[in-house]
């Protein structure tokens, strides 16, 4: 076996196809909202967000709609008064990838619990053999480490022995035969072994698991994946995320909840 720390990779995020976005304005009206808005070189997230908020309310310029006389040209405070009234919709047009590396199967256990908003790709050991374990100790069982990984140790060599004594790497071995066995075999192996997911989130969705899987109250591992989570959004979207505030016990909180 071998020890690992969870590790966070955003992968893929939302691009903006802005020649299709102006050619729509040019349609519908309002093309100097997008040639002003270019000029700051806005994250393709918040202008997209953006973007949709103003479709709802035909805003992009005074005079579309006969209701609107004025409208706001500050990005951050547009973005602001989308969360402060929780329009919350918009939000779900942006959406960020991340690969999970080396988190545990009981940290995705929990994670997949938040479906809506969100796609899973999980790292399947109906296929996957468990040739070498990684392991990460939780802190709370470090008083206990040498005995851990001794466990850990001997719930591995299982897995080597059982594959000896099935015969699975025997030449000619049928591959459903070999799943089968694995399937069998993955339920001897620990719920805290290391494993890697692909975790497709919107904006949304984002806020909410931030919010919940770094309070105080959470499990440990995800309030250590999601604190970094929460830095990652920081950066990528600062105006879709401008209201959080990291709290000093790691927790991060926004000003505008459930949006």
């Amino acid at each position: 076996m071998h020890e690992t720390t969870p590790t966070v990779y955003l992968i893929a995020r939302t691009a903006v196809d802005s020649a299709a976005i102006r050619a729509y304005l040019e349609d519908v009206g309002g093309a100097s909202w997008l040639e002003r808005i270019l000029e700051d070189e806005p994250k393709d997230a918040e202008l997209l967000v953006e973007f949709a908020g103003r479709a709802c309310y035909r805003s992009w310029e005074p005079g579309l709609n006969a209701n609107v006389t004025r409208v706001r040209t500050d990005r951050a405070a547009y973005l602001e008064n989308i969360l402060r009234s929780a329009h919350g919709s918009v939000l779900e047009h942006a959406s960020y990838s991340f690969a999970l590396r080396n988190v545990s199967r009981t940290f995705t256990h929990e994670l997949v619990r938040h479906r809506a908003g969100s796609a899973f790709s999980q790292e399947s050991l109906r296929y996957v053999r468990l040739t070498d374990i990684g392991f990460r100790v939780p802190p709370a069982l470090e008083p206990m480490r040498e005995r851990v990984l001794a466990i850990v140790e001997q719930l591995e060599e299982f897995q080597r022995k059982a594959a000896q004594a099935l015969a699975l790497d025997d030449e000619g071995v049928p591959f459903h035969v070999k799943k089968e066995a694995t399937s069998a075999m993955r339920r001897l192996a620990p719920i805290g072994l290391s494993t890697d997911i692909i975790w497709t989130a919107n904006v949304r969705t984002l806020r909410h698991v931030i919010e919940m899987r770094t309070d105080p109250g959470a499990e440990e591992e995800l309030r250590l994946v999601f604190d970094e989570i929460a830095q990652i959004m920081r950066r990528e979207a600062p105006l879709l995320f401008q209201d959080y505030e990291r709290h000093e016990d790691g927790s991060w909180v926004p000003t505008y909840r459930k949006v």
